[in-house]
């Protein structure tokens, strides 16, 4: 969805790793500069295969958080499209085929279970599910060290939860997304956090 000028310029993104990867990875094969503005916490690993992919990648704050508003700053300053991994309506339906697959190669599902981070995957994943087999129970998963989702189903609305470390680096993600969290609110049969 970017047009020539802005595929020149380049995008940003902020990442724990799995987007940034992702986002690296599509960048230097369409031959748009990508810059990922990942936590501390982000896997060694993670930063170095986005940097073999080419990526700008800086290394800024404690959180996803963290990163994201710096992130949103250098793509103001620089003229970046930020690309919202989990809270683009687009990103949110495209990560809903994965509801659609499963509902094409499973016959009568009792339920799944998906993990949470930024809510865009069981956003879409859920919606997809729910609208082509109503019964199924749709479970989200997230680690109680960063459980916003459950903070934020309980407050009514997205709220900031404070991330601690977890081996699910990827779902730790201090502020669901406004566009995930209202697509999935409502269609999700039950959220449990786990250490």
């Amino acid at each position: 969805m970017l047009n020539k000028a802005q595929k020149k310029k380049g995008v940003i993104a902020a990442s724990a790793g799995n987007h940034a990867l992702a986002l690296s990875y599509h960048g230097k094969d369409l031959g748009i500069p990508v810059t990922v503005v990942m936590p501390i916490v982000a896997p060694i690993m993670k930063v170095s295969l986005c940097r073999q992919q080419q990526a700008n990648v800086i290394i800024h704050g404690a959180d996803i958080g963290e990163s994201k508003n710096l992130a949103m700053k250098i793509g103001r300053k620089q003229g970046l499209a930020y690309i919202n991994g989990y809270d683009n309506p687009h990103i949110i339906a495209g990560q809903g085929t994965m509801g659609l697959e499963i509902v094409e190669q499973i016959a009568d599902i009792d339920a799944v279970i998906i993990p949470i981070g930024g809510g865009g995957l069981i956003a879409g994943t859920a919606l997809a599910i729910k609208s082509l087999s109503p019964k199924t129970l749709v479970i989200g998963v997230e680690s109680e060290e960063c459980a916003s989702f459950k903070a934020s189903l309980e407050a009514g609305r997205p709220v900031y939860t404070a991330a601690g470390p977890t081996l699910a680096d990827g779902l730790a993600v201090p502020l669901v997304g406004v566009n995930a969290f209202e697509t999935a609110k409502d269609i999700i049969d039950k959220v449990v956090t786990v250490r």
